[in-house]
């Protein structure tokens, strides 16, 4: 599995499909948050290039509403809608 999987993946079941299943139409995903549970270590830019793809609102089920904060860091901010 690539990182860019990996990523997806996690974000898809720690973030997501929680958000989904409690009912919430957004979600907000902290780059950081998402790199230290992966045990990365400097790879902000491609946490940040996943949350940000096409691919991964596809995979996901979810459109960006907004992006906070530095292009590729640790306190980027990812809003998302949960889709259906």
């Amino acid at each position: 599995m690539s990182y860019a999987e990996d990523v997806r993946s996690h974000v898809n079941a720690h973030y997501i499909k929680p958000a989904r299943s409690r009912g919430n139409s957004e979600v907000e995903i902290r780059s950081g948050d998402v790199h230290k549970a992966l045990g990365y270590r400097n790879r902000y830019p491609l946490v940040c290039s996943v949350l940000g793809s096409q691919i991964f609102e596809n995979t996901c089920k979810v459109r960006r509403v907004t992006v906070e904060g530095p292009l590729n860091g640790a306190s980027t901010l990812f809003r998302f809608r949960v889709l259906a």
